[in-house]
């Protein structure tokens, strides 16, 4: 998925090991549906018209229902086809850290943090998680705590200007970086998918939007430096994190 993934075990016991290994499996199997970046992956064969999604991976079904959900509760921000092809990505990777999660429980554990290219998953805790600052790399926007987070990142600090708004098929460009944290009723792969729409919609839809769903907060930061959060945000800030984070502007 042209990403990292990583795990930190508090707990370790017996099967965590066994674990770990059928996780990496399923993460490698995960990329070759659906991975973008391969030819032979599911989904750039889905793309091509080379298979129907009745000949792909089961799971390549339940992910077009999902990213279908997504796009109706985000009137349209969420989308499949972000470039004008065929990339559910946006919902996969967060799914994909559920995936080392719910192995890890398996196994036991109920002490880990699962991280993947912006998106992190705690179970247990508390857990400190470092948002990256997109303006000023090597440092930190800020610092999360707490327990079950489901977190999720958009940003410009890796890939560049990469997520599309699907309504200009341009680069949205009004965030340096969209920081959503999710509850675990939520769920990592929800989080991510919205975390994509909203930093489409950029800061005053956006961020508006993320106000109304419930088991949501959200800190961005603007490409000026200046930093904004929704209301509930506070508590999940660590107290020795950055205290210049502003309350949104009123919107629509």
């Amino acid at each position: 998925m042209g990403t990292v993934f990583s795990v930190a075990v508090r707990d370790p016991g017996p099967g965590t090991g066994p674990a770990l290994e059928r996780a990496v499996a399923r993460l490698h199997e995960i990329d070759a549906v659906f991975s973008p970046y391969r030819e032979d992956s599911a989904v750039s064969r889905l793309d091509r018209g080379e298979v129907t999604v009745g000949q792909c991976h089961p799971d390549v079904a339940e992910v077009l229902a999902r990213c279908r959900e997504t796009a109706a509760q985000t009137g349209g921000w969420f989308t499949t086809h972000p470039a004008g092809r065929l990339d559910p990505s946006g919902w996969v990777k967060g799914w994909a850290v559920e995936e080392v999660c719910r192995a890890l429980c398996a196994a036991g554990s109920r002490e880990h943090c699962v991280s993947g290219g912006g998106d992190v998953r705690t179970t247990g805790g508390p857990w400190r998680i470092g948002v990256a600052n997109p303006l000023l790399p090597g440092t930190l926007a800020a610092v999360l705590t707490g327990t079950g987070l489901a977190v999720a990142t958009s940003g410009t600090a890796e890939r560049g200007a990469h997520v599309m708004d699907p309504f200009t098929g341009r680069p949205a460009v009004a965030f340096a970086s969209l920081t959503l944290v999710g509850d675990p009723g939520t769920g990592l792969a929800r989080t991510d998918a919205w975390a994509t729409a909203v930093f489409a919609m950029g800061p005053e839809r956006g961020l508006a939007w993320a106000e109304r769903q419930a088991g949501i907060e959200a800190l961005a930061v603007l490409p000026d430096g200046r930093r904004l959060r929704t209301d509930g945000l506070a508590r999940h800030l660590a107290p020795a994190g950055p205290a210049d984070w502003t309350l949104r502007a009123p919107g629509p």
